[in-house]
């Protein structure tokens, strides 16, 4: 059975950056499983992935617009510490809250801590990354009615796995 809309596909992967390190993994005992063609994974990641047969392995490179975007300097905030409801001694460089805005709420990461204000910065860790992935496709199966009412595969290795919930 090959990739396509409708399957639930585990596989196994390496995800790389331009210099070669190691940003993520997937192995055989702990795949990655997900329902194809809903998104569930980055764009360039799930075309890559269309009509590929089980068992096949390759390398995909996405560039930036088919990953986590372009860095967007507006998703970088300066917000005054006073605006804190927490006490400032638990946030450091690095931790992250959701970010309460007029639209939506976005995840943030603290950039920076100055005298007056925090910077916080809502770009994904790898906006504006190239991505280089080697890719294992270990195995391909019809999506049942529930996962395909709910968007998303269930069992092993998915992000909804309900004999372990």
């Amino acid at each position: 059975m090959k990739v396509a809309k409708n399957t639930v596909v585990s596989i196994a992967y390496t995800l790389k950056d331009e210099d070669g390190n190691v940003l993520d993994t997937a192995d055989a005992a702990e795949p990655l499983a997900y329902l194809h063609g809903f998104g569930n994974l980055i764009a360039g990641m799930e075309k890559a992935l269309d009509d590929r047969d089980a068992g096949e392995t390759f390398e995909v490179v996405i560039p930036p617009e088919e990953a986590y975007g372009a860095f967007d300097d507006d998703l970088v905030w300066e917000i005054d510490k006073d605006q804190f409801s927490e006490d400032l001694g638990d946030i450091e460089v690095g931790s992250q809250f959701v970010l309460e805005t007029e639209d939506d709420q976005v995840l943030v990461t603290v950039a920076e801590i100055k005298e007056d204000f925090v910077i916080v910065d809502g770009n994904h860790e790898l906006a504006d990354e190239t991505l280089y992935f080697n890719i294992t496709v270990l195995d391909v199966r019809e999506a049942t009615a529930e996962e395909l009412e709910h968007g998303h595969a269930h069992g092993p290795g998915s992000a909804h796995d309900h004999d372990h919930g």
